[in-house]
């Protein structure tokens, strides 16, 4: 499987860069400081890439609170690395791992 994510509307998909990242492992996306230019919705593509079909989960909805109120979120840190990971002399590997909340 691989995952993407559309923003707003087919065929704009969110591009990862220093700020947006999604995970391979888990289809998550992650935005880091959220902007204004941010907001709107997100829509989840799961690729089945034996059969090349897509499935579509339901738009997601990025609404920036103009209050100053933050959700709360307690200090985090996601780790899902595996007991060993083998790879070629030479490759590059590439780990997840994600702080999160303040």
């Amino acid at each position: 499987l691989t995952y993407a994510w559309i923003f707003n509307e087919y065929p704009t998909f969110v591009h990862q860069d220093n700020r947006r990242f999604v995970s391979q492992e888990t289809g998550n996306l992650y935005i880091a400081k959220v902007e204004a230019s941010d907001a709107g919705n997100y829509t989840c593509v799961v690729t089945n890439t034996v059969t090349n079909s897509r499935v579509l989960g339901p738009p997601t909805p990025l609404i920036l609170r103009n209050d100053g109120v933050m959700g709360e979120y307690e200090p985090k840190i996601e780790v899902q690395f595996p007991e060993t990971v083998p790879s070629a002399k030479g490759t590059t590997v590439k780990l997840e791992c994600f702080a999160l909340g303040k």
